[in-house]
């Protein structure tokens, strides 16, 4: 396979509702597409990083700037090309592991589709669906938070994950757990809000019988993960730490998680994650898929990575609803809390041309 060109498109989606993190509340998604052209097929890969670097130190300008200048000349450079090729290519530039997951995933959807291969097919997926859970964001108050949780269990979401953050994380774990019964599947995500000084606040969740607490603390803190572990009950879950296989299991070494959710935007693209979930599975460690309110096409490249058999609890692969009134793909619709793991070639889908051009805010064509 010989890369042609890449097409970088940038497009711009409100939520259905705005969500609230410990770092940011957003109202719209602005989303990085990219298309590769090869000799007879293209695929299509979505970088997940936002807008502004506070999630992670990567964001969509910068990640536009790096494939432009250095991720996409190195894989036009080369004589041939496949999805193994591609981290070999890029690993002089140092970070950028969701520019660089984009660009994997684009190259891995047009030799899927050469090969007549899904990508859960492709990645050794065991299941034909998969259980979805919600991410809840912060509320402005906690009758506002049941009434979301309520709607969100009706749709038949089978777990329930809250934002928390100080100030904000008791009271809303009793309430929800005092209104929807102990047989709820509850979880709650910091994104890092916390210090290790807080872990007195943070073992008063450890009542609640939770599933996990992620991301406690600072995504460079493992040692400190490691020593709120030996205080606090709850299961600790790393995610903004987890960069790759060699970190998952240094954290899993140093007791620093018992849980670790895989995104593989975060650790630079399906074939890491697939190692990630290897390592995990190896130490018996459960994992679970998060999200970064995809698109449709990262959408259907998460479900088919939650099909494989490490990931043994509901992740954030919610419903395209969800988070957008249209998608620009056909939707992933829940039925019986499970979304259906996609069959087709590739990614399985692509993006329906109308509704791609009405949310496109600029594209950009670089060619070999």
């Amino acid at each position: 396979m010989k890369l042609a060109g890449v097409e970088l498109r940038r497009i711009a989606m409100p939520l259905v509702a705005p969500f609230r993190t410990s770092f940011a509340t957003l109202t719209d998604r602005e989303v990085l597409l990219l298309r590769v052209e090869t000799e007879h097929h293209e695929g299509y890969g979505e970088c997940v990083t936002m807008a502004d670097p506070l999630y992670s130190s990567e964001y969509t300008a910068a990640a536009v700037d790096v494939l432009r200048s250095h991720l996409i000349p190195a894989l036009t450079a080369l004589p041939s090309l496949d999805p193994w090729a591609v981290a070999p290519a890029l690993a002089a530039f140092k970070g950028h592991r969701m520019a660089k997951a984009a660009l994997e995933t684009a190259v891995l959807d047009a030799w899927l589709r050469a090969h007549d291969l899904s990508l859960g097919q492709w990645l050794g997926a065991t299941a034909e669906r998969v259980p979805a859970g919600v991410s809840v964001g912060i509320m402005d108050s906690v009758p506002a938070l049941l009434d979301a949780v309520e709607g969100y269990l009706s749709e038949g979401y089978l777990r329930i994950k809250l934002k928390i953050e100080p100030g904000w994380d008791v009271a809303p774990v009793r309430a929800v757990r005092e209104r929807f019964g102990d047989d709820l599947l509850l979880q709650v995500d910091a994104n890092t809000a916390y210090t290790l000084a807080d872990a007195p606040q943070l073992a008063r969740l450890d009542p609640y019988d939770l599933l996990l607490i992620e991301q406690p603390l600072d995504e460079e803190d493992v040692r400190g993960h490691a020593a709120l572990a030996a205080r606090v009950r709850t299961p600790i879950c790393l995610d903004e730490s987890i960069v790759s296989a060699r970190s998952a299991a240094d954290a899993i070494a140093l007791g620093a998680c018992s849980v670790v959710n895989i995104k593989p935007g975060r650790v630079g693209g399906y074939l890491e994650a697939r190692r990630i979930h290897d390592v995990c599975a190896a130490h018996g460690v459960p994992v679970w898929c998060g999200g970064m309110l995809e698109t449709g096409l990262g959408r259907a490249s998460n479900v088919a990575l939650a099909a494989l058999p490490g990931f043994t609890l509901p992740g954030d692969t919610s419903a395209s609803g969800r988070y957008y009134r249209t998608d620009i793909t056909e939707p992933f619709v829940l039925a019986d809390g499970h979304l259906d793991v996609p069959r087709g070639p590739g990614l399985g889908l692509t993006p329906v041309p109308e509704r791609l051009a009405a949310v496109t805010t600029s594209t950009e064509w670089i060619s070999s």
